[in-house]
């Protein structure tokens, strides 16, 4: 209400060519203290609001309603939306009424462009968790996605139980404490055998006893992140959490922070940051690409390719000097024609597939749809083994170039269909890249790049010391937006 108490009187106010001086004057309120109500941050009794009403000549009624002209619309429907109470703008050094103050400087102009901003909201059906999943990854992106309070809370709770780093607990042991030393109840037959719930990997119902229903077609690796993630939550003191996994509603930004940062727990627990850095270390140290060998390494730590490659985008930026990496997860059904993007993180500044749009498509050559092609042709069953494969990918209009690794496995609770993980990192940003030749020398000095790639992708601190073709079969090339094309 002080937001749109404060919008109208700033409007009122200009529209009667009255300065904040007169208004004082004629309604006895000090200029700070009418200066704080337009700001959205104060709202007066009712008093002081009869008063305004006079010193501005108007009914009281229409002052303390909240209806608005219809140029002002936009900017009530933004500062009166839930949107505005949950986003975390305390992250960013800022509050609401911050942005308030920025707006209503001229709030004709501000509500057109606010119109514009809402309509293309609705035009991609982007909503108020958007926003906050935005946030929350703008904040890992604040910290390089590396958080030392996790990797310190995870490796002093297996310290104290005299945990190896080299082997992760097993879900029975994790079974164990929740069920011993939290009282829980655990259930895995009811989701699996619920039609409406069955596609659910999790579903927490608190009370006593707090009860985690557990889908049983999960893969013991599944199981074991859901449990440790659960004493994440208990470790950390986190009570406001998501009751479902996969997400039913988001409803506030701290939900989403706290689902983070026990998910964040979790990995570390499970995969030791010392010792999983060690293996990579040795990983990278290949003369040659080796799947096989990175298919091991994620072996070692009973992970699925998605929770592992997540990890890997907490440690490598931290730990090998590769800050610009990003990781996506798509799934794909059985002969659909179709891909989802169902998860992306981009550390880098490079434009990469972002699936906005509902009808935004992806070229097949991208690692991580051939894969998924090429098991659906093999007809690969749920138990599969993940496959991998990797690709050097040049991103014409920006300039850089990425080498890329994906992994596909089966999706554990659907029989027809299939996922996989993409994680890239450039040897070279699009921050360092020489600017874009102009058009009558672009083909000659496109040429020249893709021939000196070779040298650059040596020299990465994440690439193997291996010489390799200018433009390899398995490349592609991007649109000015990200999307890959051919």
């Amino acid at each position: 209400m002080r937001f749109v108490l404060g919008l109208k009187l700033r409007s009122l106010r200009q529209e009667k060519g009255k300065p904040l001086k007169a208004v004082a004057a004629r309604s006895g309120l000090s200029v700070s203290y009418l200066s704080e109500i337009e700001k959205g941050k104060k709202y007066p009794k009712p008093g002081k609001l009869i008063d305004l009403a006079r010193a501005l000549d108007v009914p009281f009624d229409s002052l303390v309603s909240l209806q608005v002209n219809e140029d002002l619309d936009p900017v009530k429907a933004v500062f009166s939306s839930g949107l505005l109470r949950e986003f975390p703008f305390d992250l960013f050094g800022i509050q609401p009424e911050d942005l308030f103050d920025l707006v209503t400087q001229d709030p004709a102009k501000a509500g057109a462009l606010l119109r514009t901003f809402l309509e293309v909201g609705r035009l991609y059906d982007v909503h108020a968790e958007h926003f906050l999943l935005a946030a929350l990854r703008s904040y890992q992106q604040m910290h390089a996605n590396y958080f030392e309070d996790l990797e310190e809370a995870a490796a002093s709770y297996r310290r104290a139980r005299g945990w190896s780093g080299r082997k992760p607990p097993s879900f029975s042991r994790l079974r164990a404490i929740l069920e011993r030393e939290h009282g829980y109840v655990l259930d895995e037959k009811t989701l699996p055998a619920h039609p409406q719930l069955k596609s659910f990997r999790s579903v927490f119902r608190g009370g006593q006893p707090p009860t985690l229903l557990i889908n049983g077609r999960l893969m013991p690796s599944q199981k074991g992140f859901v449990l440790a993630r659960e004493i994440g939550y208990r470790v950390l003191g986190l009570t406001k959490r998501a009751l479902t996994s996969t997400w039913i509603k988001v409803e506030s930004f701290e939900q989403v922070l706290n689902n983070f940062k026990a998910s964040y727990f979790a990995g570390a627990l499970l995969m030791d940051r010392d010792v999983l850095r060690e293996d990579l270390r040795r990983f990278f140290a290949r003369r040659k690409w080796d799947g096989a060998a990175l298919l091991e390494v994620m072996r070692r730590y009973d992970a699925t390719p998605e929770t592992f490659y997540y990890r890997l985008t907490q440690l490598i930026p931290r730990f090998f000097g590769l800050r610009e990496i990003f990781f996506m997860r798509f799934s794909h059904a059985s002969r659909a024609d179709s891909y989802d993007l169902t998860k992306v993180f981009n550390l880098s500044r490079v434009p990469v597939p972002h699936g906005v749009g509902a009808g935004e498509t992806y070229c097949r050559r991208w690692p991580g749809l051939r894969l998924l092609d090429e098991m659906e042709r093999a007809g690969k069953a749920r138990t599969a083994r993940p496959v991998v494969a990797a690709q050097r990918s040049h991103f014409l209009d920006e300039g850089a170039e990425f080498f890329v690794i994906a992994m596909a496995r089966p999706l554990a609770l659907s029989d027809r269909a299939n996922s996989s993980v993409v994680a890239a990192s450039p040897p070279r940003s699009a921050a360092s890249a020489p600017p874009r030749p102009s058009s009558t020398k672009s083909r000659n000095n496109r040429s020249e790049r893709r021939t000196r790639s070779a040298d650059s992708f040596r020299r990465s601190r994440l690439l193997w010391r291996e010489r390799v073709s200018p433009r390899p079969p398995g490349s592609f090339v991007t649109s000015p937006l990200g999307i890959p094309c051919r």
